[in-house]
């Protein structure tokens, strides 16, 4: 029988989504592993997370540029070495930082994973911190962050976060040249030895794996002994504004936009409901905020509203780029759709179409192990319910018209949002 190419396939509405269970194991140092053996590659990731980010810093920067020099030298092996030891057997190393924590993740094939803990093992427990290379990571970073300064969108970013929670809060602080040009090695070699070096930590593994490599990873990393950090986190006091900042360039050709608040996490009642509410307003690209400024008004490509949610807070934000004639222009009508969702219900057929957007992307998003491992790493590492996202479809779905407008009237008064225009 030949396709009829002329007929649209048949449409089903997704109810459900079957989240697979992760197995739970304890190391024989008492740390948590997570494995979640689904796929038919014979790939693996390997993920291990410390409580290590910018909320655990004593001098600013430290937890960034020491999670980026584990593997720029240990005691055995050089930088170049360390490189050359994952690209010989095809594996890929990313170090990445957050406020929240730091994370250790490297892909590989599965039969090569032994190679792979070797080689973490030793960073972890062996990074030598060495001159040169810290030299020369801190010149790039600094390249890097200059050619940022000149761009709106970065600026406009930063400066927006930087309102909401106050610079000296870990969600608010932003890189500064000076405080990057004042780090010192030694800064580096105290936080490591503070909160990453035998130290708690979780480990995910993700891919076709099993016994064989929960004891190659309990060999390589449930055998040292671990402490608690030897300074405590610091809660920072919150301190934001609220009133409109405008940075005027000159040189500017566009403005970049940003209007938003702080707002919650995901264990938060109200969430689901937000999460839906954005979405109509400008979350997806057949969102009113699409419809309005790009396709109606031609004020710009692309602007898009997010929820945020982070560890211990959370925001909402609206974003674009448009031309600096516009700025003004773009703000005001970014206000008068916020006063038509808090005033009028959203019709039944585009909440409809809403819903289904959402339910289709989330499924859609659990394609791979890894983005399956994505997902058991923020219940984890947040604390959420078991059946967080076994039940995020049906939570999503009894959201009501009614519930929309309560969340644009509760949450988006305009005297109570930031507004940021940079350009």
């Amino acid at each position: 029988m030949q396709l009829d190419r002329t007929l649209a396939p048949d449409f089903r509405t997704i109810e459900t989504v079957q989240f697979p269970t992760p197995q739970s194991v304890v190391l024989d140092n008492g740390q948590p592993l997570y494995v979640i053996n689904v796929g038919e590659q014979p790939v693996v990731r390997l993920e291990v997370l410390f409580e290590a980010g910018t909320w655990h810093e004593q001098v600013e920067g430290a937890s960034f540029f020491t999670v980026k020099m584990l593997s720029e030298g240990t005691q055995n092996h050089t930088s170049a070495q360390i490189s050359g030891h994952f690209d010989q057997i095809g594996a890929f190393l990313e170090l990445s930082h957050t406020p929240d924590r730091a994370n250790v993740m490297v892909y590989g094939l599965t039969k090569h994973l032994e190679t792979i803990l070797e080689m973490v093992s030793e960073m972890l427990h062996e990074a030598t911190f060495p001159e040169k290379e810290f030299n020369d990571i801190r010149n790039i970073t600094l390249q890097n962050l200059r050619v940022n300064l000149e761009k709106s969108a970065y600026v406009a970013t930063n400066t927006f976060k930087e309102r909401l929670f106050g610079s000296a809060h870990p969600y608010g602080r932003v890189q500064k040249e000076e405080r990057i040009t004042a780090l010192l090695t030694s800064d580096l070699e105290n936080f490591y030895h503070q909160r990453i070096k035998a130290r708690p930590f979780r480990v995910f593994l993700s891919g076709q794996v099993g016994e064989a490599e929960i004891a190659l990873v309990n060999r390589f990393l449930g055998q040292h002994s671990v402490s608690e950090p030897l300074l405590p986190t610091i809660t920072p006091e919150i301190v934001s504004q609220t009133e409109s900042y405008w940075l005027d360039k000159e040189d500017a050709v566009q403005s970049s936009v940003r209007v938003g608040r702080r707002l919650f996490k995901r264990q938060h009642p109200d969430f689901y409901r937000m999460v839906v509410a954005n979405e109509v307003f400008g979350g997806y690209f057949g969102s009113r905020l699409m419809k309005n400024i790009r396709e109606e008004k031609g004020f710009t490509y692309g602007i898009s509203a997010s929820v945020v949610p982070m560890r211990q807070e959370g925001y909402w934000v609206v974003g674009t780029d448009v031309k600096k004639e516009f700025a003004q222009a773009t703000l005001d009508e970014i206000q008068r759709e916020i006063g038509i969702m808090q005033n009028e219900f959203v019709p039944a057929e585009e909440l409809e179409v809403v819903k289904n957007y959402l339910a289709g992307e989330f499924a859609g998003s659990l394609n791979t192990p890894f983005e399956i491992a994505d997902r058991v790493r923020l219940m984890v590492l947040e604390g959420l319910d078991v059946d967080f996202y076994s039940n995020y479809i049906q939570r999503l779905r009894v959201v009501t018209a009614e519930d929309i407008q309560s969340m644009a009237q509760q949450y988006w008064k305009w005297e109570e949002l930031q507004r940021v225009i940079v350009g």
